[in-house]
């Protein structure tokens, strides 16, 4: 088969014909579709890129929040710690406190115990001092005493305070009162008469005088004027004395 110029022409505006129909109907929406794919994957990558930045800086403000929620533990750890021993220094000082109270209640305690102590057997002492000193007195009084003693407090009658006796002569002004004289043993005649001659020269008034008898007075007299009493026996004197040595 020969090839003749016609069918060559032909054949070229056949190949050209399909050049162009390749590229405006093939070629051009391949292209196309490339760019957009290519635009989607550029976008993807840069979305990729973005988040990973992204992811980065999340990752980075963690690391950074680790080590600020670090340092606040340490922190707070440290308050904590510094609390705790503050709290147990107080329960320690408060505690010493209280064992330093109890320690001062026991001391005085202890030392009221002793004080107690050492009163009631003073007291003790005292009584039987004074149990000693009624005995040996019960064993010499007498009426012989009694008459002395009688005769002492008659001199000392005379001889009370300027105030006492005015007081005593005051106090006998009142109606209907009486004089009480007690002694230890009974009295004789003679000396009923000078104990109220005595007492009438002191109050200046002519009282009424009951005398009688109580044998816990040991030895001596004790005379009742109203509230006034004058205790001139030894059972008073023993229980002045008993009083004083308690007191002292």
């Amino acid at each position: 088969m020969e090839l003749g110029w016609p069918t060559f022409v032909l054949q070229v505006v056949n190949f050209l014909v399909l050049v162009w129909l390749l590229k405006r109907f093939l070629y051009k929406p391949v292209i196309e579709a490339i760019a957009r794919r290519k635009a989607v994957i550029d976008q993807t990558l840069r979305e990729a890129a973005e988040k990973e930045n992204a992811a980065e800086v999340l990752a980075c403000q963690y690391q950074n929040r680790l080590a600020e929620w670090e340092g606040e533990k340490q922190k707070l750890r440290a308050e904590i710690v510094e609390e705790v021993n503050t709290q147990r220094a107080q329960m320690m000082a408060a505690l010493q406190n209280a064992l330093n109270q109890e320690r001062e209640k026991a001391r005085v305690l202890e030392e009221r115990r002793l004080s107690q102590l050492e009163n009631q057997k003073e007291a003790e002492a005292i009584a039987k001092g004074v149990q000693f000193i009624a005995r040996l007195l019960n064993r010499a009084v007498s009426a012989e005493l009694e008459a002395r003693l009688i005769d002492l407090t008659l001199e000392d009658l005379l001889c009370l305070p300027e105030e006492q006796i005015a007081a005593l002569r005051m106090i006998s002004r009142e109606s209907g009162l009486q004089i009480k004289v007690t002694s230890a043993y009974s009295l004789r005649a003679e000396q009923r008469r000078l104990i109220a001659e005595k007492l009438r020269l002191v109050t200046e008034n002519n009282l009424t005088i009951d005398f009688t008898e109580d044998n816990r007075l040991l030895a001596g007299l004790r005379i009742s004027v109203g509230p006034w009493v004058l205790r001139a026996n030894l059972e008073d004197e023993l229980q002045f004395f008993a009083r004083a040595l308690s007191h002292g």
